[in-house]
């Protein structure tokens, strides 16, 4: 019998690590109407935590049909509208950390465990955010940091696993391969989307948790398979403390 304690804590970037008043949203929405895409919003929020140029093929198909050959163009001209529309924002607007953030990251540092921020925003905006927020002055080249007790160690775009995002497995991989880790149940993921839960189980990690201070209210996210829904993530404090002391 042994104790194997969690070495990764594998988080999503806006509405679980970053405040999001659904910003995100309210930009999709922006350049979607400009476009003349008519999704509702329940149907935006419903795919928040998707990578966003799938997210427009995906729309755009459900609004013109299965094969149309104007749905790459049109996902296409929609998604660099909404870059510019979500790069100017993020660029204008002061980046916070939501509620419980500051105080997971303490803990997990002094417990010597490995924080990865993952998101399906490509790399330019991750890393305006990163940069707002301060937590990108340590990051290297391959966005990792694992000298200082400070911040984030590693951050993880789709553009980092050739473009694939969720809630395929891929950019929790990749964020265990950089640190090292083989065994699944020493990670846990936590998000604020249906997808970021898909994700988790996907991935296999031990627990795929939900937060519900973000996108997404608790009656939301029960109706996925999920681990555990957290009022904010500094919740996860005492799951870890819980998990570490179990004998495997």
């Amino acid at each position: 019998m042994s104790t194997k304690n969690i070495q990764l804590v594998v988080l999503d970037m806006a509405g679980t690590s970053i405040l999001d008043e659904h910003e995100v949203e309210h930009c999709f929405k922006k350049a979607a109407l400009k476009n003349g895409l008519l999704s509702s919003d329940d149907r935006i929020l419903a795919l928040q935590g998707y990578a966003k140029l799938y997210v427009f093929q995906t729309l755009w198909t459900e609004q013109l049909g299965e094969g149309d050959p104007m749905v790459e163009q049109k996902a296409q001209t929609s998604y660099q509208d909404f870059t510019q529309i979500l790069e100017e924002h993020y660029l204008k607007s002061e980046v916070k950390p939501t509620e419980g953030c500051l105080e997971l990251f303490h803990y997990l540092h002094q417990q010597g465990i490995y924080i990865a921020l993952t998101t399906g925003f490509y790399r330019k905006v991750a890393n305006i955010i990163l940069d707002k927020i301060g937590w990108e002055k340590n990051l290297n080249q391959n966005y990792m940091n694992i000298q200082n007790k400070a911040g984030i160690h590693l951050s993880v775009c789709p553009d980092e696993v050739h473009g694939i995002g969720r809630p395929a497995p891929n950019m929790i991989e990749l964020a265990m391969s950089r640190f090292g880790i083989t065994d699944k149940s020493r990670v846990i993921n936590v998000g604020d989307t249906p997808v970021d839960l898909a994700f988790g189980k996907n991935a296999g990690v031990r627990l795929a948790l939900g937060v519900c201070n973000g996108t997404h209210s608790r009656e939301q996210l029960e109706a996925y398979p999920n681990d555990g829904l957290l009022n904010n993530i500094a919740d996860l404090i005492p799951i870890i403390e819980k998990v570490n002391h179990e004998k495997i």
